[in-house]
């Protein structure tokens, strides 16, 4: 259980996820009316070349969401970001109509919104809870070698979050379907937060999985080097004291450890407060 003299360290997770301060430099991206996005003056200069993009000093205008794929591939050509080959919806609301794709890749340079689904694999043994920890490859582009989830990604185009943790449940930690629909929600987490790759502005829907004791996930993409499974308590330590796991995946984790009653007190609810007021 975290003492007064470690407060600090959990809360420094929520403040590094949410140290992005909009607009900023940045100018609105616009589909039609509905404003989506943020970009820098740099790549608003860029976009400017394109017809069926205006822009303003109050902002940047694409009249046709159809287009946006198309002009973002131009833009890697011209060495703006790099290609991830996977598609994302973009929406103006959480929930509401798609407005145009986006490769992945482009989604921090245009500041727009990313869902992604992240999963705690629990063990719940007669000595405590366990956790499934991964670790990421070192050959990722972002964050390589850092602790992650058992199972954490994008949601795709065209696919909601539960139909993604399925499908990164199998590709990602051989989790059968049968066993990763069981999955439960818990938690929706957003932030924006200023990245090397650019401004991330993610909505997490988090979910709890209570695994078997004699299921061990194992990496099947290469996505993980390695799985391990932790008493929550060190868990609950490597967040408090230290970086070693992926940015985002320790909100996450706070998330779990308050449902837990593993932080309690004024800590808790500064936390509690933290984790609800991040916005995307």
């Amino acid at each position: 259980m975290a003492s007064e003299t470690t407060e600090s360290g959990f809360l420094r997770h929520l403040r590094t996820c949410n140290n992005a301060r909009l607009p900023g430099a940045r100018l609105p991206f616009c589909i039609g009316s509905a404003r989506v996005g943020w970009v820098k003056p740099a790549l608003a200069a860029a976009l400017a070349k394109f017809p069926a993009i205006s822009v303003r000093a109050s902002g940047v205008t694409l009249t046709d969401g159809a287009r946006l794929p198309a002009i973002a591939r131009q833009l890697v050509e011209d060495g703006h970001f790099r290609w991830r080959q996977e598609e994302f919806d973009i929406r103006a609301e959480p929930e509401g109509k798609v407005l145009a794709r986006l490769d992945r890749g482009a989604l921090p340079s245009f500041g727009v919104v990313a869902a992604g689904v992240h999963v705690n694999g629990l063990v719940r043994r007669p000595d405590g809870v366990h956790v499934w920890v991964a670790r990421r490859a070192a050959d990722k582009q972002l964050d390589p070698g850092k602790l992650d989830h058992i199972v954490a990604g994008g949601v795709p185009a065209g696919l909601t979050p539960a139909e993604t943790l399925v499908k990164e449940a199998e590709e990602e930690a051989a989790i059968p379907a049968s066993l990763a629909s069981k999955a439960v929600p818990v938690a929706l987490i957003a932030y924006a937060m200023e990245r090397p790759e650019g401004l991330r502005r993610d909505r997490l829907h988090c979910y709890d999985l209570d695994l078997p004791e004699d299921f061990c996930p194992h990496a099947a993409d290469g996505e993980v080097e390695a799985f391990e499974l932790w008493p929550i308590a060190r868990v609950v330590q490597t967040v408090r004291d230290s970086d070693r796991f992926k940015f985002n995946v320790n909100l996450v984790l706070i998330d779990l450890f308050l449902r837990e009653g593993l932080i309690v007190g004024r800590e808790a609810e500064e936390l509690r407060a933290g984790l609800r007021g991040g916005t995307a």
